[in-house]
């Protein structure tokens, strides 16, 4: 079956100002989101996902800058768009669920006029009794037990997988197409966390909403994601159907991060294996391959020359020396 795409980014590079450097923290990523589909960006700390997500809906900080790039939805380069035009596309059509529902709640206002404050904007004639029940279905859909008499609480009466809820409610007021999800089952214990995500899921079965899924956390990936992209230093550096990433990792990234993860099928006394070293500076040009610093197969080639996306099976891109020679020869 053909996928619909729903949003397309093209080369999309952004920097921060840092008294005299500049830090370069994503670095001319480009993939697709199709409708219906949770799509998910995983890495560690650092390596730009956050970044990403900001720049698509232009939240990023004022001593940031997008350097170069397209945001391309419904045919049109929402970077762009005016303040203004821009705020008419954020929660209408792309809403965000932030990581700490705790932060990101204000303390002053009941749940009820948080959830409709976003909805109202777009939807200025749906007053009164109308708007109200339509919080209160929103809470119900979500999973909040009571909800007419929640809409009348504060986030500090509700737990923090409740606030998780109350802020996917918020993103889903205004009906949008797209919804960005910041890692927002980092703060929430194990039980809350497969609640929320297995809700997420109904959520894009019942309605057809996408959503973007941001994590550092591999299983979260594997169990409820569709497709993923992995990044590192501000680059993709592999993006697959989930299944194939895991039946086949090949960036040795990929695979390092999944070695040093526990497993039901590891044996008690095998240890996990770490990823020696650290990223790299993303205030420096960085020669070559960003992860060669850390590589156990790294080439020569390597330490000098970038390597890019390249295709080793259908849907399954990697950029990676080694895997474009394997490829190279197999053809041969």
């Amino acid at each position: 079956m053909k996928k619909t795409p729903l949003l397309s980014i093209r080369d999309l590079s952004v920097s921060f100002r840092m008294k005299d450097k500049r830090l370069r923290a994503v670095r001319g990523i480009s993939f697709t989101l199709f409708e219906k589909e949770i799509l998910g960006i995983v890495g560690e700390s650092g390596c730009g996902k956050s970044c990403t997500a900001k720049a698509l809906v232009k939240l990023l900080p004022p001593h940031s800058s997008i350097i170069s790039g397209e945001v391309i939805y419904k045919g049109e380069n929402l970077l762009h768009y005016s303040e203004e035009k821009i705020q008419k596309v954020r929660g209408r059509e792309i809403g965000m669920i932030f990581q700490d529902p705790m932060t990101s709640l204000n303390p002053t206002m009941k749940i009820g006029e948080q959830i409709l404050e976003g909805y109202l904007l777009h939807h200025k004639k749906n007053k009164g009794k109308e708007s109200l029940d339509y919080a209160i279905q929103l809470l119900e859909l979500v999973g909040i037990p009571q909800p007419d008499r929640r809409i009348h609480e504060y986030p500090h009466t509700l737990s923090g997988g409740m606030r998780q809820r109350v802020m996917i409610a918020l993103a889903l007021a205004a009906k949008p197409k797209l919804i960005i999800a910041d890692e927002p089952t980092t703060a929430l214990d194990v039980t809350i966390q497969a609640q929320i995500l297995e809700l997420m899921q109904k959520i894009k079965e019942k309605t057809g909403t996408s959503f973007l899924f941001i994590t550092h956390d591999m299983s979260v990936v594997a169990g409820y994601c569709d497709r993923v992209l992995v990044m590192y230093a501000g680059k993709i550096i592999e993006k697959a159907e989930v299944d194939k990433l895991f039946a086949n990792p090949s960036h040795p990234y990929t695979q390092g991060l999944l070695k040093s993860i526990p497993r039901l099928d590891m044996g008690r006394d095998t240890p996990l294996i770490p990823i020696d070293g650290t990223p790299p500076s993303l205030t420096d040009t960085i020669p070559g391959c960003s992860f060669c610093q850390r590589c156990s197969e790294a080439l020569p080639i390597c330490t000098f020359e970038t390597p890019t996306l390249k295709e080793q099976t259908p849907d399954h891109m990697v950029a990676c020396w080694k895997k474009e020679q394997k490829t190279d020869a197999a053809t041969d």
